[in-house]
């Protein structure tokens, strides 16, 4: 096997060679944008993938109890093959390298979206396992504030928020959330979006999407996933596509009320773009993965756009009140 990072060498081997795999060697899959790294192994009894999560930084635990939840649903998950939780390793089946984000082209765009809305229809309709955190209207300002006030707020104006703003801010993601609080809620997988999801064109039905990256799984709308698989910050798709894929995956849950759950969706993009917007920001200054801001532009395209509609009001005239449209963006000095 490879040399890894010394602090978690001797906790590793030991921890493959129990599961078999003490042989393999581990080259590291792409940059993740939080403390987790993956590795692929080679060499050892299958192919499969080393998830090291530092305890002192990530909980696999979540991760371990979702899966289960996943795979029983008849979705894909990666198969746990080993798990130690203390010591934050998790060793899972290898899904390939179907990436969406790696496959998508033109041609197979509408096939791949529509598997994966029928997939993320199963999710939401199926009674959530117990335990989730909840994603209402509390939580999704908190993130957003976490984010967007916390770091991208002093890198691009200059400095801190002063508390009329905090409260500002605060009083206006309550205003323009609320709605969501009349449901429906349910399991939210919170990062349904290309680079989460595989195409397994060997499987069945929506056994052909699989997904990773779900730990932070969480109750709340379902229109939060929707929005992050069609208004994606990573990647440009053609024009049509949100409209299509929300008469797909209304088409799929016949239960839900057309006009509110359109109006969650836009509800639920402008908190998303925001907090995204910021955590681009985070994610270079903190962490120091500066290319996450070319996806900034998009972003905010995305997020002004939410704006535009009577939904989003009350965010919109935050902004307008204390955010000028040229600094909307990148923070200047960080971009370049």
């Amino acid at each position: 096997m490879t040399r890894l990072e010394p602090v978690r060498d001797a906790s590793i081997a030991t921890f493959l060679a129990a599961a078999g795999f003490g042989a393999a060697r581990a080259a590291p899959l792409a940059e993740d944008a939080s403390f987790r790294r993956y590795l692929r192994l080679s060499g050892g009894p299958r192919p499969a993938v080393l998830m090291d999560a530092p305890p002192e930084r990530e909980d696999v635990r979540p991760f371990l109890r979702v899966a289960f939840h996943i795979a029983r649903l008849g979705l894909s998950a990666p198969v746990v093959l080993a798990a130690d939780a203390e010591a934050g390793l998790v060793l899972i089946e290898d899904l390939g390298d179907g990436l969406y984000a790696a496959v998508l082209d033109e041609a197979n765009a509408t096939e791949l979206y529509d598997a994966a809305i029928d997939a993320l229809a199963v999710l939401h309709e199926a009674a959530p396992p117990s335990g989730l955190p909840r994603w209402d209207g509390a939580a999704m300002s908190a993130a957003a504030a976490a984010t967007f006030l916390d770091w991208w707020w002093p890198e691009a104006l200059g400095g801190a928020p002063s508390p009329a703003v905090r409260a500002g801010f605060a009083a206006a993601l309550a205003s323009m959330l609320a709605p969501l609080a009349a449901g429906p809620a349910g399991f939210v997988h919170r990062d349904f979006f290309a680079g989460n999801l595989f195409w397994l064109p060997e499987r069945t039905g929506v056994g052909r999407v699989g997904l990773i990256d779900f730990q932070d799984a969480a109750l709340g709308h379902p229109a939060y996933d929707l929005v992050s698989l069609v208004e994606d910050a990573r990647r440009d798709l053609p024009r049509g596509f949100v409209e299509r894929a929300i008469v797909r995956y209304l088409g799929r849950r016949p239960g839900l009320d057309a006009g509110t759950f359109r109006a969650a969706c836009v509800v639920c993009a402008a908190q998303r773009h925001l907090r995204v917007a910021g955590l681009w920001v985070r994610l270079a200054r903190r962490d120091g993965k500066a290319a996450y801001l070319a996806h900034g532009p998009r972003t905010w395209r995305l997020l002004e756009a939410a704006l535009a509609r009577p939904e989003a009001a009350p965010l919109a005239e935050f902004l307008d009140r204390f955010v000028p449209l040229e600094r909307r963006g990148n923070p200047a000095w960080l971009a370049a």
